[in-house]
């Protein structure tokens, strides 16, 4: 089966959004319009749905999928949802589902760069229209500078004979292509780390990959803010694909669903007015994983505004 256009926890995240026919409801990373077009199965006529995604050719891709009143496409960063919402003369939705990080077709693309299984141009941007791309970080960042991506957004432990590698080897040429980048990588690591399972240049594509795209501080910019846009039953459901994302996730549904005043003071703390709906966060199922092997690390995780 081909996995390009599997939207990843599709019955999961629609239950989870509890859709209302004449709502209004935002997917903020509307990639190929998966979750989209489930969602818009379930509205009336009155209902509204804004795809937001910052991905030109996911956008050219949406329009091309939706010809529908309904629907709004919007090209932006889902971390600016509230200036989205406002620029429409909307104030509050009544649910916002974001699924984060790199989407299938942006990894099947050689031509973007994401992939350390194809040779082509050091890329990685989901905004093609941004400057920063891989290449940027690899040939212009200092050693310290990518030991410390490597170390915070891959968890690599002692990256530190990589990024002198990656040093000492643009001196001589830039490092333009993927396959430059994951030779230099597999000649500078423990040898036994070649024979494993994963491919060894995985957390270091990852590390790039999440500093060329801001992904987790744009993450921590949309969940503050996100709660804050929901109508009262409203809810925001997340679906992230690695430890670094649900880790914050977590984190930040945690801070908008606990009170920090102590109950003897008698004060409405406004943390309240959230629930978590998901102590643990709802991942694939045995039927799903066995379709899409990319779902294995997708994790769910919902609040709602009571």
């Amino acid at each position: 089966m081909n996995n390009t256009h599997l939207p990843v926890l599709l019955k999961e995240a629609i239950q989870s959004l509890n859709i209302k026919p004449n709502g209004i409801y935002v997917d903020c990373t509307a990639g190929r319009g998966g979750h989209s077009e489930a969602i818009l199965q379930k509205l009336g006529p009155n209902g509204r749905l804004i795809c937001i995604d910052m991905d030109e050719d996911a956008i050219t891709y949406l329009n091309e999928k939706f010809n529908d009143v309904r629907v709004t496409i919007i090209k932006n960063n889902y971390s600016n949802i509230k200036e989205i919402l406002s620029s429409l003369n909307i104030e509050t939705v009544d649910g916002i589902l974001a699924d984060i990080g790199v989407s299938s077709p942006q990894l099947d693309n050689i031509e973007r760069g994401f992939s350390y299984h194809s040779d082509a141009k050091l890329d990685m941007r989901m905004d093609k229209s941004q400057d920063k791309s891989a290449y940027t970080v690899i040939n212009e960042y200092t050693q310290s500078d990518l030991c410390k991506i490597f170390k915070t957004y891959g968890e690599i432990l002692k990256p530190n004979s990589v990024a002198h590698a990656i040093v000492e080897e643009r001196l001589i040429k830039p490092i333009v292509t993927t396959s430059q980048l994951v030779e230099i990588i597999k000649s500078n690591i423990d040898k036994k780390l070649l024979f494993q399972k994963k491919h060894p240049a995985r957390k270091y594509f990852q590390a790039i990959r999440i500093e060329v795209n801001d992904e987790l501080n744009n993450l921590e910019k949309f969940i503050d803010v996100a709660p804050s846009l929901l109508k009262s039953e409203g809810r925001l459901s997340i679906i992230s694909f690695h430890s670094l994302e649900d880790r914050i996730i977590k984190t930040k549904f945690a801070e908008f669903t606990t009170s920090n005043i102590p109950k003897e003071i008698p004060i409405i703390d406004e943390h309240l007015n959230y629930k978590t709906l998901t102590k643990k966060p709802i991942e694939p199922s045995v039927d799903e994983l066995e379709k899409n092997n990319r779902s294995r690390s997708a994790k769910l995780r919902t609040i709602i505004k009571i």
